[in-house]
């Protein structure tokens, strides 16, 4: 049981998704968890749900917690259906004496499950600063809108100095243990990073100002509990993570250049490794990405962590070649900021890819370099011409202020 315990009679009633490998287009490669809370004082709350299909796990974990203690207060801080999914099958077997929620939730609660089912539900709508007692502990609420949905919200434990926020500092990965400090860190915060990058990026400013807010509350936080992945309990932990947070919402990266590209005939390829020479040669760190058989989670966290991109393209019909489309669709989407760009690629008889690739970074507001392009297969001046796009791509970086 104890395992379970994240502090001062909070436990952890959720359900471990050990298969789940997609994610709305978000590829899991050590699958999730839809985490929940039970907190036990005078009276008895439920913080979130899980999603549908996991419900039974998640009430015999709230049963054996709760001895049996009716749950008075079932608090909603996303409806997103990997939390709600379960909740009307949780309202009808734990029959709380109310439900919880903003009032962005208390729509898409409607929306989602009929307005006639909700009608049923004793429904209290909070905003930020208001507050529920349980006894010797007080519930705090703090809306969060567009982190990452326009109803999201955190829930505070005061005494406890806990917060559950919900989509917040999660991640998603799926393990016997509990806790950050109980599994490798690197693996946790690869993990940290890859969920921010692929569903937070977006909002880096919403996050700033999420952390300002706290902060002038007046919240003091030593403990985290979010909705997917382990918790942190360490000082040490929660704080790595909310520096994390800080970090990646302003847009500071490490001084690397991820060179992310597809090949047909391997003459992108080519100019690729020709990059990578430029940029070994500045002493700069760099990773390279095929497109095509990396994961676009992993090539998003990777754009998260480097300061400069390089995206390149074979021409295929007088456009981008699919896969690299794909992606630049997908991190229009993730509107990632502070980055050094570039665009390169290789075309046959007629061009088309660089230059919509060249027009598409722009429009990121991205510090750009000059666009590179050749005909068929590179020759030595050409990929000299790459090594020195390289060069200068690093230049550019180890000057990035």
């Amino acid at each position: 049981m104890d395992r379970c315990l994240l502090r001062d009679d909070i436990w952890w009633v959720g359900a471990i998704d050990w298969s789940e490998r997609d994610f709305h287009g978000y590829e899991l490669a050590r699958g999730t968890t839809y985490n929940a809370y039970l907190i036990l004082d005078q009276k008895v709350a439920l913080v979130d749900g899980c999603r549908a299909g996991f419900g039974e796990e998640m009430l015999a974990r709230v049963q054996m917690c709760s001895g049996g203690r009716r749950v008075d207060y079932l608090v909603v801080n996303h409806v997103e259906p990997d939390h709600s999914g379960s909740i009307p099958w949780l309202v009808e077997e734990l029959a709380p004496r109310e439900i919880i929620c903003s009032k962005r939730a208390r729509e898409a609660l409607s929306k989602y499950y009929g307005a006639d089912v909700i009608g049923r539900w004793n429904v209290r709508v909070v905003a930020t600063g208001d507050q529920v007692s349980l006894g010797a502990k007080t519930l705090e609420f703090i809306e969060a809108p567009m982190l990452h949905w326009p109803d999201s919200m955190f829930t505070y434990v005061r005494e406890a100095k806990t917060l559950l926020p919900n989509d917040a500092f999660g991640q998603h990965l799926a393990t016997a243990r509990r806790f950050a400090d109980e599994v490798d860190t690197h693996i946790v915060m690869e993990e940290a990073g890859k969920y921010y990058a692929n569903i937070l990026m977006p909002f880096g400013s919403q996050i700033q100002k999420m952390l300002g807010k706290i902060k002038d509350m007046g919240i003091e936080i030593e403990a985290i509990g979010p909705s997917h992945g382990v918790m942190w309990r360490r000082p040490q932990d929660v704080a790595r993570i909310i520096e994390a947070y800080v970090r990646w919402s302003s847009g500071q990266a490490s001084e690397q250049i991820v060179v992310l590209y597809d090949t047909m005939w391997h003459s992108t390829e080519k100019m690729t490794l020709a990059i990578a020479e430029g940029i070994a040669q500045e002493s700069v760190d760099f990773r390279i990405i095929r497109i095509g058989t990396t994961p676009r989670s992993e090539a998003a966290h990777a754009v998260l962590e480097s300061r400069g991109i390089l995206v390149g393209s074979p021409t295929l019909n007088n456009g981008l070649f699919p896969t690299v489309a794909g992606f630049m669709t997908y991190l229009k989407g993730l509107r990632p900021k502070n980055k050094v760009a570039g665009a390169f690629g290789s075309c046959g008889w007629a061009g088309g890819a660089v230059s919509q690739l060249d027009s598409e970074l722009r429009a990121l507001g991205f510090d750009m370099l000059e666009p590179l392009e050749i005909k068929y297969s590179p020759t030595q001046d050409e990929l000299e011409a790459c090594v020195r796009l390289g060069q200068e791509a690093a230049r550019r970086v180890k000057s990035w202020v």
